[in-house]
C-alpha cells in the first residue's frame, strides 16, 4: 500500500462544503430576528448537515423542483447525474404562504435554536402520491418512509442552504468523522480501496462474515453506522454503537477498521436506498460498498435482493463506487461456521439464523441468542438493554 493513496472523487466531482463562514455566521446572526422562520424535525436537520459536510455532494440545498422530480421518476438529478432519494424541506401551506423566494429564510431546530439559513430560490408543489410509489415502490402508509411523504406539508422550499456552526453530536463526539476527515484518514493509512457497512441494526456473526469477506480484497474497512432518526422499535444508536465497539475491540483487525457515525436519518426506501447510501460512502472515501439481503428494507415490501440488482440500472463508472453483493449468511451445522447458500452444502434444518422480531424477543424475555448468530458479548450488552424495554 502507498502512502500516498489516490483518494476516490467525491460524487458529481467535488466535496460540497455548506458551512457557514465567520462572517456569513455574523451577516445571519445580525438579521436572524428579521429572517421568516421555519423549524426543521429531526429528519430535515440531518440532511441540512449531511448537505453541509458534503454527505450529500453534490447537492447544495434543498432540491428545486426540476432535480426533485427527475430523481422521483429516473433516479437522476436534472443533470443527469444519478441520484435516487428526494432531499426536500417540505411545509404546510400556512408557513410557505409568507415566505418571498428570493429571501432568506432562517431555520430553527425543535428547540427554536437558529441552526441554518436557507436561501429560498422556489417554492412548489408535489405528488404525494406520486413520490411514495416511485421512491418507496408502494402507496401503503404503513411503510414508514411512505407515512413520512403523507404526513409531511404539501409545500417544498428549495435552495442553497448554510449551517450555521458543526456541532459535536451528543453521544458519539469521538466517532463524529465528515468526509473531509475520513478522507484524509484514508489517504493517512494509504487505503486505495475501502468498504463501507451501512447498518441500523446491532452487529451479528452474519454481518460479521459479509463484511470480513470484503475486507479480505480491500485495504480498510469502513464501520458507518446510522445514528439520525430510525424508527421507533429499531434499537437505539447508542445501544447498536456499543455492539459495534465490542466487535472492533475483540473481533476485528483495529488498524484496517475506522468506526465513525452517519448522521443521516433512515429512509427504508429498499432498493433505491442501497444506492443513496453507497453515494453517500463515496463522499466519504469509499471506494466498494457491500449490499447485503434486503439492504434498507422493512416489512415485505421488496424482494430480497431487489437492492443488489437496481445497481445495474446504472453503468458502474457513473456511480463510481462497486457494490459488493452478499447472499443471506447463516451459521451452518453441518460445516461448523458461517456460510451462505453459494458456499454451504446444508439443507435449511441445518442452518442457524434468527429474525431482528426473534431476537428482540428472546432479548426482552432475558435470553441470549445462541452464539452462532450473536458473539456472547454482544448478546450479553443487548440483554443488558433489552430487558427493561
Amino acid at each position: 500500500m502507498t502512502q500516498h493513496a489516490q483518494a476516490i472523487a467525491p460524487h458529481g466531482g467535488k466535496l460540497i462544503n455548506r458551512l457557514a463562514t465567520a462572517t456569513e455566521r455574523q451577516e445571519f446572526l445580525e438579521q436572524a430576528e428579521n429572517l421568516a422562520r421555519v423549524q426543521l424535525d429531526e429528519r430535515a436537520l440531518s440532511d441540512l448537515v449531511m448537505i453541509a459536510i458534503g454527505g450529500f455532494s453534490p447537492l447544495t440545498g434543498f432540491m428545486e423542483q426540476a432535480d426533485y422530480e427527475t430523481v422521483v421518476t429516473d433516479m437522476r438529478l436534472a443533470n443527469g447525474t444519478p441520484w435516487s432519494i428526494p432531499v426536500t424541506l417540505s411545509v404546510t401551506e400556512t408557513i410557505a404562504d409568507p415566505l418571498k423566494e428570493g429571501s432568506w429564510v432562517r431555520l430553527d431546530d425543535q428547540t427554536g435554536r437558529f441552526v441554518g439559513v436557507l436561501e429560498l430560490t422556489q417554492k412548489y408543489r408535489y405528488n404525494k402520491n406520486h413520490e411514495a410509489v416511485n421512491v418507496y415502490r408502494t402507496d401503503d402508509e404503513k411503510h414508514p418512509g411512505v407515512a413520512v411523504v403523507h404526513g409531511q406539508g404539501p409545500i417544498n422550499l428549495a435552495g442553497p442552504v448554510w449551517l450555521m456552526q458543526r456541532d459535536e453530536h451528543p453521544l458519539f463526539p469521538s466517532y463524529q468523522v465528515d468526509p473531509v476527515v475520513s478522507r484524509s484518514q484514508f489517504q493517512e493509512r494509504g487505503w486505495q480501496t475501502v468498504v463501507g457497512f451501512q447498518t441500523r441494526n446491532p452487529i451479528h456473526r452474519a454481518h460479521e462474515y459479509i463484511i470480513k469477506c470484503a475486507l479480505e480484497t480491500v485495504d480498510g474497512l469502513f464501520l458507518h453506522p446510522l445514528v439520525g432518526a430510525t424508527k421507533s422499535d429499531d434499537i437505539p444508536a447508542d445501544v447498536r454503537m456499543r455492539c459495534y465497539e465490542i466487535m472492533v475491540e475483540n473481533y476485528f483487525p483495529q488498524e484496517r477498521v475506522i468506526l465513525a457515525i452517519n448522521p443521516s436519518a433512515m429512509r427504508y426506501a429498499g432498493p433505491r436506498e442501497a444506492i443513496f447510501h453507497a453515494l453517500i460512502r463515496k463522499n466519504y472515501g469509499c471506494t466498494h460498498f457491500i449490499v447485503g439481503r434486503d439492504h434498507a428494507g422493512v416489512g415485505d415490501y421488496y424482494g430480497t435482493y431487489d437492492a443488489q440488482e437496481i445497481f445495474s440500472e446504472f453503468e458502474p463508472a457513473e456511480l463510481g463506487i462497486t457494490p459488493m453483493k452478499f447472499e443471506h449468511a447463516f451459521y451452518c451445522k453441518r460445516t461448523e461456521g458461517m456460510a451462505t447458500s453459494k458456499t454451504s452444502p446444508s439443507t435449511p434444518e441445518e442452518r442457524i439464523h434468527l429474525s431482528g422480531t426473534k431476537v428482540r424477543e428472546l432479548l426482552r424475555n432475558g435470553e441470549l441468542p445462541p452464539p452462532e448468530f450473536s458473539r456472547p458479548l454482544v448478546a450479553t450488552e443487548l440483554a443488558r438493554v433489552m430487558k427493561g424495554s
